[in-house]
């Protein structure tokens, strides 16, 4: 019997396993790239490239190397517990040769349509037109797999900041940020408390005059380091703790966790107090911010209501003079421009059967992997997920959606936590 023919979206974390399962499922998959190499989100690059995800210099991943790595391939025992981006790039580089993954890749490659066939309703196949080097090929294909993840298109909005136009000093989103260097003796204000709003105000206080932190709704802050010195990660996902989810209400579990966290630092000394319970948001990783807000190099501020010509006005009514930057770490929006109306993506929502296949499709050859932002690592998700997919696309088990409900998407904007 003649291999289905898989075309996979992506070479970052999630596209890799994705070549990896197929092969293993017997499939026949084409990996297409538009970037000259493997990674992803985790490349780091001093430009950043249009349509493509940008990390800043200094990234250290959130989630440690024994909670993050493929389930048939674990990290070297020398690697630190939470990585560097240059660590990871290392990790996805030993993996991929250790499978032979790249000769499945073609890089360069842009995939510029993917359209239903005719037959669709019968066969599930698909038109993929690509290109490279300027010139267009199209093929036909069993199935889908779009890898492209979700910290792509930088979501900045303006119009939430009257006067941001007359503003004489400059903004960036924080998808721009590579260095501090530039900041050296500015004042700074860094709009939004997710993960890389929190890392650029602490990166940014250490050359800078003062860096200011404006957040809507505060956050949860929580540490890499556990008790006892383990990887909080790993110490938040044991049988006992899942147990304890399991027995006590969600607002025991809640006050639970936010006692814990407070007896490191009170939320409320330091400005951070969410206007959230702890499992309503995703919390923020972050090691030095306290220190930084207990020093003063950083300074806790409400939203910004208005910008003037140098100034910044916030909504409890104190102003901040000579402003000379503004970084918008404002998250990120996603789309899929290649799959027409085949998908549909509404204000940054999305509704996927199980978090993976579109519910609309007569036919689940077109599967989702890694959209989805989770309290911890998605390389395990990811890889789960595709397991699933291609035993869905080779007929092993089906997709009922009488069943079971259409779930919602948010891949949470981080814009301000």
């Amino acid at each position: 019997m003649e291999k289905k023919k898989v075309a996979i979206i992506g070479a970052g974390s999630s596209g890799l396993c994705t070549i990896k399962c197929c092969l293993e499922e017997d499939l026949d998959p084409i990996c297409f790239e538009s970037s000259e190499d493997i990674g992803g989100l985790w490349r780091f690059k001093e430009v950043p490239e249009e349509d493509r995800a940008s990390i800043y210099k200094s990234v250290i991943i959130n989630t440690s190397k024994e909670m993050m790595c493929f389930s048939d391939f674990p990290i070297p025992d020398d690697y630190p517990n939470y990585m560097h981006n240059a660590k990871i790039m290392d990790y996805f580089r030993m993996y991929a040769k250790h499978f032979d993954l790249l000769k499945y890749i073609r890089f360069r490659t842009k995939v510029c349509s993917v359209a239903r066939r005719p037959d669709f309703s019968s066969t599930g196949q698909w038109d993929v037109v690509t290109e490279t080097d300027g010139k267009q090929e199209s093929s036909v294909f069993d199935a889908i797999l779009v890898c492209t993840g979700h910290h792509t298109n930088a979501h900045l909005p303006l119009d939430s900041f009257p006067g941001i136009e007359k503003f004489k000093g400059r903004y960036i989103h924080s998808r721009d940020y590579k260095s501090p260097d530039e900041f050296t003796g500015k004042r700074v204000i860094v709009i939004g408390i997710g993960n890389s709003g929190g890392d650029l105000a602490v990166e940014i206080s250490h050359t800078a005059q003062q860096v200011f932190l404006s957040t809507r709704r505060g956050a949860w802050v929580l540490n890499r380091v556990g008790d006892e010195g383990y990887p909080a990660d790993m110490l938040l996902s044991t049988r006992s703790y899942q147990l304890l989810k399991n027995l006590f209400t969600t607002s025991m579990v809640n006050q639970w966790v936010e006692s814990k966290v407070n007896s490191r630092f009170n939320h409320s000394h330091y400005g951070l107090k969410p206007k959230h319970r702890f499992f309503s948001q995703h919390p923020t990783i972050n090691d030095e911010l306290p220190n930084k807000i207990i020093s003063g190099k950083v300074l806790m501020k409400p939203n910004v209501s208005e910008f003037t010509e140098t100034a910044a006005i916030f909504e409890d009514g104190s102003k901040e003079e000579d402003i000379d930057f503004v970084i918008f770490a404002t998250g990120y929006s996603f789309s899929f421009p290649f799959l027409g109306n085949n998908v549909r993506v509404t204000e940054n929502q999305i509704s996927l059967y199980k978090f993976v296949f579109p519910p609309h499709l007569e036919k689940p050859t077109l599967a989702i992997i890694g959209l989805i932002q989770p309290l911890g690592a998605i390389m395990p998700i990811a890889e789960l997920q595709i397991r699933w997919a291609t035993h869905v696309f080779k007929g092993m088990c089906r997709v009922n959606a009488t069943l079971s409900k259409w779930t919602t998407l948010n891949t949470w904007t981080n814009w301000p936590l």
